[in-house]
């Protein structure tokens, strides 16, 4: 997909979750966060934006591009036609994630998290998954939390070209400065309890400053 397809398509998706008749008292704008990037080699994690863990997979010429799209709910007033009667919009709240990559190991199915703490030179760095209800043991393999709707997941497989891409969307807004990342894991994501929301060794990782 296409870095204007992909761009499209995340502020679309949070566009159109926002319309409402004509407003008394415009919102703010709902905040969006955009990221693209070439990955770099593991020994570069405190300068870039993107690394790789494992080169056969996420090999240093591919890029990605990541776009979030966050919706607070909040309502705002509004009136209809010719000045008659007043009301309240309620907007939807949720978060919407979108990855897309290109240059990655074709015909090959990644399983995809957001994680909690920034990458690092080691795999680990990223910490666990970002959880909206937190799983008391550590680490979650309980279907119950680790789902793909208590957890942003953004499994995909690529083409033959090594691009593919993703989409999740969640009924709640991650929590200020604890999801930092987005992880792209060897293998596609559990959901068996044991082994659920496991999908692998981490094979890349990308900084993403989630709202």
């Amino acid at each position: 997909m296409s870095l204007v397809k992909a761009v499209t398509a995340a502020v679309a998706m949070g566009a159109s979750m926002a319309i409402a008749t004509p407003a008394v008292a415009a919102p703010p704008p709902h905040p969006f966060v955009f990221v693209h990037d070439r990955f770099q080699p593991a020994s570069q994690a405190k300068t870039a934006g993107a690394v790789t863990y494992d080169k056969s997979l996420v090999p240093t010429s591919a890029s990605v591009f990541i776009a979030e799209a966050r919706l607070s709910g909040k309502g705002m007033k509004n009136h209809h036609e010719g000045g008659e009667g007043r009301g309240e919009y309620k907007m939807h709240k949720g978060t919407f994630v979108f990855i897309s990559v290109r240059g990655l190991a074709a015909d090959h199915h990644f399983g995809i998290h957001v994680h909690t703490k920034p990458c690092g030179t080691k795999p680990d760095s990223s910490g666990p998954h970002y959880q909206n209800k937190q799983d008391p043991r550590q680490p979650s393999t309980n279907p119950k939390y680790a789902n793909p709707h208590n957890e942003v997941w953004l499994d995909l497989t690529t083409r033959s070209n090594g691009k593919g891409w993703a989409k999740s969307w969640v009924k709640w807004n991650f929590r200020p400065d604890e999801a930092r990342s987005v992880v792209i894991h060897r293998h596609a994501t559990g959901t068996t309890s044991g082994k659920a929301g496991q999908a692998g060794a981490r094979v890349a990782c990308v900084n993403v400053p989630f709202k």
